[in-house]
């Protein structure tokens, strides 16, 4: 079974890498919507995966480093696309989160992207 839980931050980024003059090279905001899904076996006692309150505690240890900031000045955020961000989130949140399946980064209403720590290459 696998569980969600959403949450959203305010920030800044600019895009270093795309050509000169494209809009996304000037700086910008989204209201980032990010969904953090756990995949895990139903607890027959509990009747839940896991508690939501343990991801939520999860993301607030990272939130900070990412609300309403510039992405850009975060480390390893250097070239702050939604695919790098969620891949960022998937290296900060995994030790707390072993069972952590994918994470969802929506950068407008309907842009986004799902990562889901395949391997690259």
């Amino acid at each position: 079974m696998e569980i969600f839980k959403e949450f959203s931050i305010e920030a800044a980024h600019w895009l270093p890498n795309v050509p000169v003059g494209h809009k996304c090279r000037r700086m910008h905001g989204h209201s980032f919507r990010i969904q953090i899904h756990v995949r895990g076996p139903l607890d027959p006692q509990m009747g839940w995966v896991m508690d939501f309150a343990d991801i939520r505690r999860a993301f607030h240890e990272i939130e900070d480093q990412i609300d309403h900031r510039c992405l850009n000045d975060v480390d390893g955020l250097e070239n702050p696309t939604s695919e790098n961000l969620a891949r960022w989130l998937w290296t900060k949140l995994l030790p707390a989160l072993p069972a952590l399946s994918k994470i969802v980064v929506q950068e407008t209403c309907t842009s986004g992207c799902v990562y889901a720590g395949e391997p690259e290459g």
